[in-house]
């Protein structure tokens, strides 16, 4: 596999099924050039807020952390409407969110 990996279990599962996200759009909204929010330390290991979009382009918002050399997703859920309002200017401004083709450059 390429990339990062992430780890799963039944509660981080069970907690963005509450937000109406299933763990595939969390792990789009991390690999598809997320811009970091804010980070903290929480319970003794360090979390970092992301915004990302899906390859659907759902923005969501992502809370993370490392679980030795994976990522593992606390929550997410989607975003509001000012979060995507930032996140959509930030995109149309910057080299974030999903890459398109024209993005693409050698």
């Amino acid at each position: 596999m390429n990339g990062p990996s992430f780890e799963w279990d039944a509660a981080n599962i069970a907690y963005l099924a509450e937000h109406g996200i299933v763990p595939e759009e969390a792990e789009q909204a991390l690999l598809n050039r997320p811009v970091d929010l804010s980070s903290e330390v929480r319970n003794g290991e360090p979390r970092i807020a992301q915004i990302g979009e899906t390859n659907q382009e759902r923005v969501l918002v992502v809370i993370s952390t490392m679980s030795g050399e994976k990522i593992r997703v606390v929550t997410a859920w989607p975003a509001n409407k000012n979060y995507r309002r930032y996140f959509a200017s930030l995109k149309r401004s910057a080299n974030v969110g999903r890459a398109q083709d024209d993005d693409l450059r050698e």
